[in-house]
């Protein structure tokens, strides 16, 4: 295609024009039919761009990629989104997305594309607002747009935000914190409830104003003062609707609850308490819901998994059972931990402290030499844990310790045995295909004001590992027991990765010289898990890793049993944790009705009606809770990074595309070098050998490369780290 056939001088009218202009030019040329697929250099050779305009033209893609109107080919070449025509004389019905802007999109219910809202088609649409929408005539080349007519039901009803009020004023404005609610929320002085400018608030949006008004609200609560110690992570958990304080009714309800058993609480249990149970969980864990024993009798060990009972003390339906549900989760934030029960019980009556007589359920199973389960038994139970160990002391002493084995004397024999059935079970897990990442958290260290002053990936260890290939063996008995007796149950799946997202990731390892075998359009864990073993060791490990996961399906809770992919697991359901998770709670109560023959055709159908729910709410709610964790994780790596400003740092390159690359530092903070601050060449995309590759030297920066950067900005409003790029 010459370049001719645009009707125009290309060089000159694209350097001439304004953004939209030159958009418009762009996207007609990638919806021409004469248009074959091209990368950025192309483009502009065709354009005839001079190479010191490029990052213009760079720009002008972008706009376009984040418009939704083009995307990639797997060759990374620039190509026209398809995008269905929909009749102009229709109303449709979607969701408002506000850009700070003033544009927007509107998801559209049963469409896969969203309709572009221009700034002055709006109307009075506010953020996740619901609405109904007419679409504009569309000419060729041009993005589907649309226009608000109607706003059926506002999406926000509080918000978190910044109260600011000039002095002797009888008003007050509320700045959002969320960008994308882009007014501020008028506040009657009497509507103020005493905040003082500069306070974070809870604002409940009373009226939502008109086109030219603002939404008016009165202050809900107020948080604290800005730049108060936790006042900042507290408003992330309030914005998310996250409830923090339980009802009055709940904690009068937990209250009643007596701290010593008695002797109806052991009837029907088998009393383990002459057994040696141990805990094994971090230094400053105090939710202990799960304990663990071991035997040995020549080749076979008998694992002990014993888990609070927590469904003795939370009744369903209740107050306190209402109250677990709508949170679904403990939520671990990087200051607190917002729990799913009344400390009272989470922290005391139900947790397993040592020397405590406490009512578990018991998962008890037998291995044999090979780590192979040959008998189980579940059964309701009453254990008295004999000690309170951490992961770093466990290590000690797996790691031969002088002073820590001479005081856990004892336990020693035990814990040995446990290392190495736990060698075993990873092992057989291993060889059926299960996958394991490994990627470390971070450890966000903040002092008395919740500023950060350190920041560690947190490391798995002989210990983390061992507990955690014990829960899951007790995971996965608990779910095959009630799935083979096709008991209603709610189980932990992990389906099938996109075929499409995985291939692009496949792509990438082959261009890096690795083998990959795939065999059939899907594939499975055992061919994931041989493409990192080959990768294992290799700087490129932990990014490929990452590739990896991000292209699968989150995992979900689900009322059928259909396995779960990263696992390779056939059967898998959470059983170990109730007192930080619903499903583990509701799972214990259908273990205790079948054990005790109240399974019935009714307690079935009961079962079947209300599972559903639980495990819809409760994928909602998990999802939640990790965005929130991230979030205010984010926040303290942001502050973290603020303090060093100017300095320098060697990281790896973790992601790559066409705007820049992504490096992430040793203590797992991450960051963007934008490519317009490469000022040494002009850098052009290579998505399909993950990298960017400098148009006249051939410099490249790849995916896995370890470079130096200096950090050149923070935004702790949007929690983003700039680098740039050091000799």
């Amino acid at each position: 295609m010459a370049s001719a056939d645009l009707g125009c001088h290309p060089g000159r009218n694209y350097l001439d024009s304004k953004l939209e202009k030159r958009k418009a030019l762009i996207y007609e040329l990638i919806s021409s039919k004469e248009y074959r697929p091209m990368k950025t250099k192309e483009i502009a050779a065709l354009l005839q761009i001079p190479r010191s305009q490029r990052v213009e033209l760079q720009q002008v893609l972008d706009e376009l990629m984040n418009e939704g109107k083009i995307g990639f080919n797997k060759k990374g070449q620039y190509k026209k989104k398809k995008i269905r025509v929909l009749p102009k004389n229709r109303y449709y019905t979607g969701t408002f997305t506000a850009n700070p802007k003033g544009f927007g999109f509107v998801e559209l219910e049963g469409e896969e594309e969203d309709l572009y809202i221009p700034k002055e088609n709006v109307m009075n649409a506010l953020h996740m607002d619901r609405v109904q929408v007419q679409i504009s005539p569309q000419k060729a080349g041009q993005r589907r747009e649309g226009t608000i007519v109607k706003i059926l039901d506002h999406g926000i009803t509080e918000l978190v935000g910044t109260y600011e009020k000039k002095p002797k004023s009888s008003y007050g404005f509320v700045v959002p914190d969320n960008p994308k609610f882009t007014k501020d929320i008028f506040i009657p002085i009497e509507q103020g409830e005493n905040a003082r400018s500069g306070d974070k608030v809870v604002v409940m949006i009373t009226n939502y104003g008109q086109r030219r008004e603002n939404p008016q609200g009165r202050i809900k609560e107020v948080i604290g003062a800005e730049g108060t110690p936790g006042t900042d992570v507290l408003s992330i958990a309030k914005a998310s609707g996250m409830p923090m304080e339980f009802p009055e009714k709940v904690l009068r309800q937990a209250e009643r609850i007596s701290e010593s058993l008695i002797e109806g609480d052991f009837q029907g249990r088998r009393d383990l308490r002459d057994w040696v149970v141990i805990t094994i969980d971090g230094e400053d864990a105090k939710d202990l819901d799960d304990g663990v024993s071991l035997t040995r009798e020549g080749d076979l060990y008998r694992l002990g998994v014993h888990i609070a009972d927590v469904s003795n003390y939370v009744q369903a339906h209740s107050a306190l059972d209402r109250e677990a549900l709508k949170r679904g989760t403990s939520v671990y934030l990087v200051d607190r931990v917002i729990p799913m029960l009344p400390k009272r019980l989470s922290n005391g009556i139900c947790s397993l402290n040592a020397g405590e007589d406490r009512l578990t359920l018991s998962c008890i199973m037998d291995f044999d030499r090979s780590g192979k389960i040959v008998h189980h038994e579940i059964a309701e139970t009453v254990i008295n844990v004999n000690r309170r160990m951490t992961y770093t002391n466990v290590k000690k002493i797996l790691d031969k310790d002088e002073k820590l084995c001479r005081e856990y004397e004892d336990l020693v024999p035990m814990l040995e045995d446990m290392a190495e059935l736990s060698a075993k079970i990873r092992a057989k897990r291993e060889k059926r295909g299960a996958i394991d990442f490994d990627f470390p958290e971070s450890k966000v260290i903040l002092d008395e004001n919740g500023h950060p002053v350190n920041i560690y990936p947190y490391e798995q260890n002989v210990a983390t590992r061992m507990i955690e290939d014990f829960m899951l063996s007790a995971n996965e008995t608990v779910a095959k027991e009630f799935c083979l007796a096709k008991i209603p149950f709610v189980y932990r799946t992990h389906e099938n990765p996109d075929p499409e997202k995985i291939e692009q990731v496949l792509t990438m390892v082959r261009h890096q010289g690795y083998t990959v075998k795939k065999a059939g359009h899907e594939i499975t864990p055992k061919e994931i898990q041989n493409v990192l073993g080959q990768i294992e060791g290799s700087a490129k490990e932990p990014l490929f890793s990452r590739l990896f996961l991000r292209s699968m399906k989150q995992a979900r809770y689900s009322t059928e049993c259909i396995g779960h992919f990263g696992l390779a697991a056939k059967y898998y359901c959470h059983f170990t944790s109730p007192i930080r998770r619903y499903p583990d709670l509701q799972i214990h109560r259908i273990i205790k009705d079948t054990l005790r023959n109240r399974m019935n055709e009714a307690k079935k159908a009961y079962y079947e009606e209300f599972l559903d729910t639980v495990a819809e709410q409760s994928s909602v709610l998990e999802r939640r809770a990790e965005d929130v964790e991230r979030e205010t994780v984010k926040l303290k790596k942001a502050e973290y990074m603020f303090d060093r400003i100017g300095e320098t740092f060697d990281g790896v390159i973790s992601g790559v595309t066409g705007w820049g690359v992504y490096v992430e530092l040793p203590n797992s903070v991450e960051g963007l070098v934008h490519v317009s601050s490469l000022r040494d060449d002009y850098y052009i995309f290579d998505e399909e050998n993950s990298r960017i590759v400098g148009e006249v030297t051939g410099k490249s920066y790849e995916l896995g490369d370890k470079v130096r950067v200096r950090v050149w900005d923070v935004d702790l409003a949007t929690r983003t780290v700039d680098f740039l790029m050091t000799p």
